[in-house]
């Protein structure tokens, strides 16, 4: 009894020490990009891993961003947010109605949707982003829309790229959600598109803050499709791409290049910690029952 005891003192023991150095390892990107953004470009090159002897430094790189007329940092700030918005709302509207569809309507035809769904989930956006270059460039010819360099185009594939994974979650979730609390609302007369925003929508906040949290830190952070879609030096440009500007062919600024890399992390960080409460409980509930 006594060494079952030991045991798992033991093995607890182990899981507090590899969670401690998980943490650890995930926090020392963050920890490095700090205290690199507060160092000039030599101090960087020199020794990147002391601390700053002068953090007034980050203020003044702070400002060289912010007023550079060339970078325009300020409106890549407003892209990235019109853009990580607008996709959100797609991704999250047009999911949940698909998702409730497809579980409402007991068909072999909305069960082998959903397993579309599932499938492409697991492959890779590298095996379709050059086939989806080309798919918006004709696109675009054909019809007269912008879909390249545009608003318009970089929201239509954030959503299709995320819609995947935010129907498997708001398909799992709706499974504990009685159908009786939609039939009553039929019964007092409410149509599908009112009884989805007013009865079955509020219920879904759990699931719903969890998936605008994993696609916005997605979109926020991501380079490779604005990069593709968007393209580097035009009108709209995201924050990544607009970090990017930083490396050029012959010369880095790392010390800039850190800073902006802060900069860029800290409004998804704060969105982040006001909305972690639900991600746990999201992630439970919208798992497969």
């Amino acid at each position: 009894m006594f060494k079952n005891v030991n045991n798992r003192i033991i093995l607890k023991n182990i899981a507090e020490m590899l969670t401690i150095g998980l943490v650890v390892l995930f926090l020392v990107p963050l920890f490095l990009v700090l205290i690199n953004a507060a160092k000039t470009n030599n101090e960087i090159i020199q020794t990147p891993l002391s601390l700053p002897t002068d953090w007034s430094i980050l203020w003044k790189n702070i400002t060289n961003i912010w007023s550079n007329p060339n970078l325009r940092y300020s409106q890549a700030l407003i892209n990235s947010t019109i853009i990580t918005v607008l996709s959100l709302i797609g991704i999250t509207i047009f999911s949940a109605m698909a998702a409730w569809v497809l579980l409402r309507t007991k068909t072999k035809t909305s069960t082998a949707i959903f397993m579309l769904f599932v499938a492409a989930m697991v492959i890779p956006f590298q095996v379709v982003m050059f086939p989806l270059v080309k798919w918006f460039g004709i696109f675009q010819s054909i019809t007269g829309i912008q879909m390249l360099r545009s608003y318009f185009g970089i929201i239509v594939a954030y959503i299709g790229f995320g819609s995947s994974l935010s129907i498997f979650m708001f398909h799992g979730f709706m499974k504990s959600i009685p159908h009786e609390i939609e039939e009553a609302a039929y019964m007092d007369g409410c149509g599908k598109f009112k009884t989805f925003f007013l009865i079955v929508l509020p219920i879904l906040k759990p699931i719903y803050v969890t998936i605008l949290i994993l696609n916005g830190i997605w979109i926020w952070n991501d380079f490779l499709l604005p990069m593709l879609v968007l393209g580097k030096g035009t009108p709209v440009q995201t924050l990544p791409l607009a970090v990017n500007n930083f490396a050029g062919a012959f010369l880095v600024s790392w010390d800039l290049m850190m800073t902006a890399i802060l900069m860029a992390l800290v409004p998804i960080i704060v969105f982040f910690l006001m909305a972690q409460k639900h991600i746990i409980k999201g992630m439970v509930e919208g798992s497969v029952k």
